[in-house]
């Protein structure tokens, strides 16, 4: 700690990543694409990597806005680009969330960067347990409250479990909080969910959040975009003009068109990643695991018998990184990045390893 910091920063409490190590080791912590972006990417990448470099990249993302706007039938107005969903997060919580004092309400299990804007903006939270499921309890957000809350944020499909709400469930609480924003963070909606952004025509307060890092292979990249009613935009707009006016740069523009026009490419991987995943479940449960039904590109699993924490630390030793969560009611869970088929039957080789030695 230094004596030059300001007041607020010694209460901050940062998000924690999953670990990136510096050794080569099978990485399946961090949710990262199975496979390569599209080639498309890399072609238009280095098709702009030239003098050029020396400017500024286009103020609006004209090209990138209207490619988004197309993919998901709305208007250019209602598109938001950010450097990665976080930032377009860290905006919307500055936009969206102080409303004098009023809660925001969120999952007590869910993506714990939401807690760290809490912290860092000052939002008072409302934490709502998930059922004994872990499912959203769609109850807790459409009862009458004494005080309407600023807003409701949570993951769909959530994280780290990835179980998915319906849109059903999703208009049911945007209908009982007309005045509170919804925002409904889709990071790994492409791989088995279903999107929201239909339900914004009908409702206004739905804030949907995208990331080109999961479903396009673009972590390394920092693309994400919020889709909502021109007027959230506006004001997301006015936020982040008076924070960083040139968030996307011209690398990251051009590579995202590319890979949102790659429909083929994305389709492909896309369900690569799916197969894979239901192929890992189905093995995973013969190996005496619980797995949570996934709609992302991971799984959450606990086995029945033997401590999660035993077997991240047995997986790291044969040099396989799985994310470990030390906190109340999934503490025995592991979160699984599905890999490639040969990376899964790597994964599953060392679990019946390690699993044959508890017998």
């Amino acid at each position: 700690m230094s004596r030059f910091w300001s007041d607020h920063i010694h209460a901050l409490q940062p998000y924690e990543p999953g670990e990136q190590p510096k050794q080569k080791l099978l990485k399946l912590n961090t949710n990262e694409h199975a496979y390569g972006p599209s080639p498309k990417v890399l072609e238009a990448i280095a098709a702009v990597t030239n003098d050029d470099l020396r400017l500024y990249p286009p103020y609006d993302s004209a090209a990138l806005t209207a490619a988004i706007a197309e993919l998901h039938q709305v208007g250019t107005d209602q598109v938001f680009l950010g450097n990665g969903s976080d930032e377009v997060l860290a905006h919307v919580f500055n936009t969206l969330f102080l409303r004098a004092g009023r809660p925001l309400l969120m999952p007590d299990i869910t993506y714990s960067f939401y807690k760290t804007y809490c912290s860092f903006f000052g939002v008072p939270a409302e934490l709502q347990p998930l059922a004994d499921d872990f499912t959203i309890n769609v109850a807790d957000y459409t009862r009458s409250r004494e005080v309407a809350p600023a807003a409701i944020i949570f993951a769909n499909p959530n994280a780290p479990t990835g179980l998915a709400l319906s849109l059903a469930d999703i208009a049911a609480i945007a209908q009982a909080n007309p005045d509170s924003a919804v925002v409904v963070d889709e990071a790994y909606v492409d791989f088995g969910a279903e999107s929201a952004v239909g339900l914004m025509q009908q409702y206004e307060n739905i804030v949907v959040i995208h990331t080109l890092s999961k479903s396009y292979a673009l972590a390394g990249l920092r693309v994400g975009y919020a889709l909502a009613s021109p007027e959230v935009v506006a004001g997301l707009q006015r936020v982040k003009d008076s924070f960083n006016s040139y968030p996307l740069d011209t690398l990251a523009q051009a590579g995202a068109l590319a890979a949102i026009q790659d429909r083929a490419d994305f389709d492909k991987k896309r369900a690569a990643i799916i197969q894979s995943r239901d192929e890992l479940t189905v093995a995973l449960q013969a190996l005496d695991f619980d797995v949570l039904d996934s709609k992302t590109n991971f799984v959450f699993a606990r086995h029945r018998q033997v401590d999660a924490k035993h077997i991240h630390q047995a997986l790291r030793d044969h040099g396989i990184l799985v994310r470990h969560f030390n906190q109340p009611r999934i503490d025995q869970f592991l979160r699984i990045t599905i890999g490639t088929p040969e990376q899964c039957a790597t994964l599953l080789t060392a679990l019946r390893e390690i699993l044959s030695a508890q017998q």
